[in-house]
């Protein structure tokens, strides 16, 4: 299948997400989400990353870190994250995201979930892949903090990812590091071909 060219957005979701008692909470924004999520993101020509999260005080706290990063100080100091957060951006509601990839593509994106829990209705890497390879339409593959999406956004979504695993029965990935696993999953050059 070789390398996909796809119009590819992620959204990282602070509100609502569950808590362990499955409690609906917002979760802070962390620096290294922004900063690590922003380079994978980049790594893999995505169009946007979305930090997901209503709270204005958490909101000026990316644009501010953005400014710094994109500015003229923070480009001489890092040239490479300046490129990574171009392609940052902070949105106060998943509604909010649609929207505006839907104004600026033309098209409703499709949404991917990802949860680290089976779910009967899971679509697998293979399949997801085929699928964005067979399309023209965008992807929003969204990702949730704490102890994940809840199931009012899991039913927006028109497919959910199936977990990641590795080799033993521990799966308690940063969400950093499962947004470069699917990354690659999905859109890497097909080295195995």
């Amino acid at each position: 299948m070789g390398r996909l060219d796809a119009d590819i957005y992620l959204g990282l979701v602070h509100s609502p997400v569950y808590n362990k008692r499955k409690e609906k909470i917002t979760t802070t924004i962390t620096n290294m989400d922004l900063h690590d999520i922003a380079r994978a993101g980049r790594t893999y020509s995505i169009n946007r990353y979305y930090v997901i999260n209503p709270l204005k005080s958490q909101q000026a706290l990316v644009r501010r870190m953005q400014k710094y990063w994109t500015s003229e100080y923070g480009a001489e100091y890092n040239s490479n994250r300046q490129e990574a957060f171009s392609v940052l951006d902070i949105a106060s509601s998943l509604e909010e995201v649609i929207e505006r990839i839907e104004e600026e593509m033309g098209k409703r994106p499709r949404l991917v979930a990802t949860s680290a829990r089976r779910s009967p209705d899971t679509v697998s890497f293979k399949e997801m892949r085929q699928l964005i390879a067979g399309s023209t339409k965008p992807f929003l593959i969204i990702f949730g903090t704490g102890w994940g999406l809840t199931e009012e956004t899991l039913s927006l979504c028109d497919y959910i990812l199936a977990p990641v695993y590795g080799r033993g029965d521990f799966n308690h990935l940063s969400v950093r590091s499962a947004v470069s696993i699917i990354l690659d999953r999905l859109l890497a050059d097909a080295w195995w071909e």
